[in-house]
């Protein structure tokens, strides 16, 4: 069906009209995409399988636990790594403990500060009583380097 485009001369209308073809090649487009298979990419991955035995968490001693931070700011409990959020929680398992044992922090000397005052701001979130620093005599020639003798 041909409809005029506002001129009213009477002549028949030369050009073709697309607008039924653009739909016969939407619905054929459509067609094509519903029939294509959907593409599964597959990435192997070696994902890491559970230790039936894994190590034993560091033991909270009843007597005195050693806290310490090393140089590369790894957090240490007892001589074994630990995260921040183990932290917490050995330091409310030994808040609970009667007597509450000594907790003995030692930050290595070139350990980041970030590091030591998220440790410290935990001790000090846990109400530990029994608190005390150890090894400061690393720390007994701070800035003595920079001055010049007179």
């Amino acid at each position: 069906m041909a409809m005029s485009g506002g001129k009213d001369d009477g002549k028949p209308m030369m050009e073709m009209n697309t607008t039924p073809l653009i739909d016969v090649l939407l619905v054929l487009l459509i067609m094509f995409i519903i029939t294509i298979p959907v593409q599964t990419h597959a990435v192997k991955l070696d994902l890491p399988v559970d230790d039936p035995n894994p190590p034993p968490p560091p033991e909270i001693d009843p007597i005195k636990n050693r806290l310490g931070i090393t140089a590369t700011n790894q957090i240490l409990w007892n001589d074994t790594p630990v995260s921040l959020n183990q932290v917490k929680t050995y330091l409310a398992q030994t808040k609970s403990m009667v007597p509450e044992p000594e907790l003995q922090f030692q930050p290595d000397a070139v350990s980041a500060y970030l590091t030591v005052d998220r440790v410290l701001a935990e001790i000090k979130d846990s109400g530990v009583s029994k608190f005390g620093f150890v090894g400061n005599e690393q720390y007994s020639s701070f800035g003595k380097a920079a001055r010049l003798p007179n």
